[in-house]
């Protein structure tokens, strides 16, 4: 099996509550690196993103020890690689800062990569692909039926002169989420979506009825909820998380959402039982520290088409 991966990386500076200063890749590289470690060595995984040319050599190295990461789509971009400072007020509200976002992914790097199981595209800066190249890829796959998993992630934020990101809705949200597998945001982003209404209910019967059947919405300490539509009718379930765990650090807890998904499905083809997994995965990702602890998340490595050990 063979998943791509599509959205951007960048160096997170992580400014924990008590002056703690915390160092090291961010964006999709918790994505991809989560996949590694939750897929066997036989899935192959295919990210797609630009680097700093200087920080190219270190990334590839850094990637090398997996067997199941097949690089050849990483590629060099000029100028810095983007800097994403992350100012946390507590456990789970922060400020971002963003410093030379990178330019968008083009389709013609991402065109190599479509003969695969999934896509995962993770929209970290919110600028990583532009909407025409989402239609290509869309149409691109469609008569494979390749399931598109989308994390808006950042496609909710602006960005201010000075580097700050800010809540605003989007204009053509409907064309963003058309005809998906899957679409995944927290309930803050789902609130300011569209200008239409905040109510959520109201919201996911507007995407459902994009022909996107299942929508995600991740709550933090409280879990998440799927919304899954089975011929018109939308079925809700609630999924929480363990009572007694520690949280540590939430940076990157959602992108370990999207990529445990779609680690599960790849195996089940079952949506409830991914997000079931996904949950406890990146709840289990809270309470590690940056992205340096990632490995630890092979605990839950999908083995042999079975339901993880964990």
């Amino acid at each position: 099996m063979h998943i791509t991966v599509i959205g951007h990386i960048c160096n997170d500076v992580i400014h924990n509550p008590d002056g703690e200063e915390v160092k090291g890749y961010g964006g999709i590289y918790y994505s991809l690196v989560s996949l590694a470690n939750l897929l066997d060595e036989n899935v192959i995984i295919y990210p797609v993103f630009g680097i700093g040319s200087k920080d190219y050599n270190n990334l590839i190295e850094d990637l090398s020890k997996y067997k199941n990461i097949d690089t050849s789509g990483i590629y060099k971009t000029e100028g810095q690689t983007n800097t994403v400072h992350l100012y946390y007020q507590n456990d789970s509200h922060r400020i971002e800062c963003s410093l030379d976002i990178a330019k968008q992914i083009p389709f013609k790097k991402i065109k190599p990569y479509l003969d695969v199981n999934m896509l995962l595209i993770n929209m970290i800066s919110g600028f990583d692909i532009t909407l025409e190249t989402l239609d290509e890829i869309r149409i691109a796959v469609r008569d494979e039926g390749t399931p598109i998993y989308l994390d808006l992630h950042s496609l909710t934020l602006g960005i201010s002169e000075d580097g700050k990101r800010f809540r605003r809705p989007v204009s053509d949200w409907r064309r963003w989420l058309f005809m998906l597998h899957a679409v995944q945001m927290n309930e803050e982003k789902a609130a300011g979506l569209s200008i239409e209404s905040k109510d959520e209910e109201y919201l996911i019967k507007q995407i459902t009825s994009l022909d996107t059947n299942n929508v995600i919405i991740t709550r933090g300490a409280n879990g998440c909820t799927l919304y899954k539509d089975v011929h018109k009718k939308i079925h809700k379930y609630e999924y929480k998380i363990e009572n007694n765990i520690k949280t540590v650090d939430t940076t990157g807890c959602g992108d370990v959402f999207a990529a445990a998904y779609c680690a599960k499905y790849l195996y089940v083809k079952d949506v409830e039982q991914s997000v079931e997994y996904a949950n406890r995965v990146a709840s289990f990702k809270a309470t590690l520290s940056s992205s340096g602890e990632l490995k630890k998340l092979s605990e839950y490595r999908i083995k042999n088409n079975k339901k993880s050990e964990k």
